[in-house]
Order: C-alpha cells, then structure tokens, then sequence
C-alpha cells in the first residue's frame, strides 16, 4: 500500500504527468476512486500530488499505528532513499511557491483511505518542509503557509 498526498488549492495546480523514464513530481486530477478525499479540504481545488515514486511514497512520511506516529530507525542510513526526499521535499516546496498561493491545504493517508478524517491538524511555515526531520504525518492535514518572496533553495 502507498502513502498518498493531496494538495487543496484556490485555483488548480499545472497539471503534469508521472514519467516512468524521469520521475518527478506529479500533479493530477482526482478520479472517481479518490472524490471522498475533498471532503476533508476547505479550498474547491483538490489535486493528487505525486513524488518521484508516482505515488507518495518518496515524500518522508510516519505511520499511524494505535493512535500513535511510528517512525522506524534504521542503523544503517540508506544514502539513495534520504537524497529521493531532500530532493522530493525541495520539488514540492518549489510546486507549492510557484502556485501564486497565499495557503495550501495538503493531506496524506495511505492509498484507499480517502475517507479517514484527519487525526492531527497543523499550521507550518513552507521552508518546515526542508527541514530532514520534517515527516507528513498519516491522516495529518497541514496548512501551508507561502512567502511568495522565492528563495533560492
């Protein structure tokens, strides 16, 4: 199963498509499978936001588990998988500058959990998301806050 995010905008993101043969952030419509998932979003624009996985999968993420977010160490740092979501995280911080938005909605739940209500709500500033020991959260829906001065990232 896949870890899946979703962005709630004013107006809708720059559609792009998931490449197999170079992958890179994906922003798609919501298909019949996923409508459920605008229910939990206060913006009209609801859109599925793909990492270089074309699922979720590649943006850093903690698991839900009896109520509490597990995060699993590893005592050997797997090199390939942390640069995959500094790069994802910095792709998604530049999609989210380039919207023109003030505030973006994003949400992230484990693939066919559309229906799940969020369990935790956050504000964070948009750099939060640089941050390493930044993780979404399952069923964590954050309200982005854009400084639309772009900075070199």
């Amino acid at each position: 199963m896949c870890f899946v995010l979703y962005a709630g905008t004013e107006k809708a993101l720059k559609l792009r498509s998931w490449q197999e043969t170079k992958p890179d952030l994906s922003v798609e419509s919501l298909t019949e499978r996923d409508q459920p998932i605008k229910v939990h979003f206060s913006k009209p624009e609801v859109q599925h936001i793909g990492s270089t996985a074309g699922c979720g999968c590649d943006f850093p993420h903690v698991t839900l588990q009896d109520g509490e977010w597990l995060t699993f160490e590893d005592d050997e740092v797997d090199t390939e998988q942390e640069e995959k979501k500094k790069y994802n995280r910095k792709a998604l911080v530049c999609l989210l500058q380039e919207s023109g938005e003030r505030t973006v909605e994003l949400y992230g739940v484990w693939d066919g959990d559309f229906d799940k209500f969020p369990k935790t709500t956050e504000d964070i500033p948009l750099q939060r998301i640089l941050d390493p020991d930044f993780l979404f959260k399952e069923q964590g829906l954050y309200r982005v806050k854009i400084d639309n001065q772009p900075e070199k990232i």
